[in-house]
């Protein structure tokens, strides 16, 4: 191959974390039910697990539409504390997805730019980031950060803005259809993962490229989604 011809670089990845990264999809969930038990409103817990990867405040929201509840500011600000002390008391059975650790460890060693884009906040995304072992020197970006979380795609185009990447040219990575949505919003590439409880035809039709089992199955297929496997590298 000539010289003069330059290659395009690789594609920045952009994650989501729950359910994308780590296994903590459900603890979420029971503890949004706690929460919301707390203040005497029973939701089946598949209504909530439909709108988990949204922000909290939205989540409410689409709940709160659903059943024709209505609450007041100081009544979402209670379940919103609510929810982050049970998801504290249940963080210690979170784990990283199979693959999660290893997934990132390679984009790094190939150089390929990647962010965290979380609808959670600082409070309840801290400890789930400390599960992966992500420090300081990796751009996250949580939904206190943001005027919009998902399916506004604020988090996703704030976290290409850190890496100093185009948006365009990035992968947007989450398990729900509200990732998709965001990411379809903000003119990235989408690929959905089926580790937070999706099926492949809910994120296909949310506008995933590619849909996987998990990171470690996404590991295993890279080169689809523009990351060329090390012995191609020159």
């Amino acid at each position: 191959m000539s010289d003069s011809i330059t290659s395009s670089p690789p594609p920045a990845f952009l994650f989501d974390l729950d359910g994308t990264l780590v296994d903590s999809v459900y603890q979420h969930v029971l503890a949004w039910r706690e929460a919301l038990e707390e203040s005497n409103i029973e939701l089946s817990v598949w209504r909530i697990h439909r709108r988990v990867g949204m922000s909290g405040g939205l989540f409410l929201n689409a709940l709160m539409q659903e059943t024709g509840i209505k609450l007041e500011r100081e009544q979402v600000e209670k379940l919103q504390r609510g929810h982050a002390a049970a998801y504290q008391r249940l963080v210690s059975q979170v784990r990283p997805l199979p693959g999660a650790k290893e997934l990132l460890a390679y984009l790094t060693e190939m150089k390929v730019p990647w962010a965290v884009a979380t609808s959670g906040r600082l409070e309840t995304a801290g400890p789930n980031l400390k599960i992966l072992g992500i420090g300081d020197d990796v751009p996250v970006v949580t939904r206190d950060m943001v005027r919009h979380a998902k399916p506004d795609p604020d988090l996703f185009l704030a976290a290409a803005a850190k890496l100093g990447v185009d948006i365009q040219n990035s992968v947007v990575i989450g398990d729900s259809v509200w990732d998709l949505l965001a990411a379809r919003r903000a003119k990235a590439l989408g690929v959905g993962l089926l580790s937070g409880g999706y099926g492949q035809d809910e994120l296909e039709r949310a506008g995933a490229y590619r849909v996987y089992a998990d990171p470690a199955d996404l590991l295993a297929h890279l080169n689809e989604v523009g990351v060329r496997p090390a012995m191609d590298e020159e």
